[in-house]
């Protein structure tokens, strides 16, 4: 189904997606009100939608339909600067981000058009829920979730042979579909001060990286920005990576590359990784959250391997849970944990009394 309330747009996109033998159109709303009742009557395995609307914005659209009848909703942005409404969009339940065709008479059509069909065709494949986890203070890390088995001590991976406290120098988190909320979920509940760089990897479209980094700024303590060439990275602050470029760490500094995609992404979670196992090794700590493919699975593995701490989300929370399950298949996971307990565990590992665990 097709949410957008300009008529040109609409023509444009119901001949982009009836253009592409994967997709059928199942119907058009010109405004969130005629969405959700179209929404009961046709039952689309996706949703198009357009943030800027009559009447209701596509957050509350987005909110509505996850409460009520919940689908795999893309979100189609026309205005690359102002993402505040689709972060929330993202944040309430919707999967993807991508960007709105715009005009036949752009250079790059062909390739935004196929961008748009090829995310709609991989969203209507996933299996969304109700229940969305919202943000909540952080439990402390050894408590359960209603219905769940205790949470694990701290492992012994924690702390060096010589029975001293591990100091750990780097954090890694890499997500792709569905990230966005998880990202924002831990980031917020990182304090100001946290100790440790923090590293970002978010499968999204290059346009919306910039965007997305001050998004995650409004939800966190912690200053976030898009990481640069060069930059000797600082505790307390997160680097995410920029729009179609990889971003690794080498002798301490932050080091972009335009090398080949890996795993399909560029960005990629498994350059980001690999490069933190070189050069942190025991002292890094990755996290690799919901997402399609495999991206970052080796990657945490090989992390794990020179004694970093490396945590997959649980498939109990996970949007998509290929990528943190191909990481554990690998091996490369000390724990898994669901994402309301990826925190807790974070500030447990950062702290000073991680012994008494």
């Amino acid at each position: 189904m097709v949410v957008e309330d300009s008529p040109v747009i609409q023509q444009l996109l119901s001949h982009v997606i009836g253009s592409d033998p994967r997709l059928e159109v199942a119907g058009i709303a010109s405004s969130g009100e005629q969405a959700l009742r179209m929404i009961e009557r046709e039952a689309p395995d996706v949703v198009s939608l357009d943030i800027r609307l009559p009447g209701i914005d596509g957050f509350e659209v987005t909110s509505r339909i996850m409460r009520q009848t919940p689908l795999p909703i893309v979100v189609v942005a026309s205005d690359v600067r102002d993402l505040d409404i689709p972060m929330r969009a993202l944040q309430a339940g919707a999967l993807a981000v991508v960007e709105k065709p715009g005009s036949m008479a752009r250079a790059d059509y062909q390739t935004v058009a196929h961008h748009l069909c090829t995310q709609l065709v991989i969203m209507s494949q996933v299996k969304v829920i109700r229940h969305r986890i919202t943000a909540r203070p952080a439990r402390p890390a050894n408590a359960s979730p209603a219905g769940s088995s205790p949470a694990p001590s701290l492992p012994a991976e924690a702390v060096t042979a010589d029975g001293q406290l591990r100091r750990f120098r780097a954090l890694g988190l890499v997500a792709s579909t569905g990230g966005p909320a998880a990202l924002s979920r831990i980031l917020r509940e990182l304090p100001a001060g946290f100790p440790l760089p923090v590293f970002v990897v978010q499968h999204m479209g290059a346009p919306f990286m910039a965007g997305f980094a001050n998004w995650l700024g409004t939800v966190s303590a912690l200053p976030v920005r898009l990481g640069e060439q060069g930059t000797t990275p600082r505790p307390g602050t997160v680097y995410v990576a920029p729009g179609d470029r990889h971003m690794q760490v080498e002798n301490a500094t932050i080091r972009l590359s335009d090398a080949p995609m890996v795993c399909g992404q560029r960005p990629s979670g498994e350059v980001l990784f690999q490069s933190m196992a070189r050069g942190y090794g025991a002292t890094g700590i990755g996290v690799l959250l919901t997402g399609m493919g495999e991206d970052g699975a080796r990657g945490l593995a090989e992390m794990h391997r020179t004694g970093a701490y490396t945590i997959a989300e649980h498939a109990s929370t996970a949007v998509i849970h290929s990528m943190p399950g191909t990481a554990v298949r690998l091996g490369g996971a000390v724990e898994e944990l669901p994402l309301d307990r990826v925190a807790a565990r974070l500030l447990q590992l950062t702290s000073d009394d991680k012994m008494a665990s």
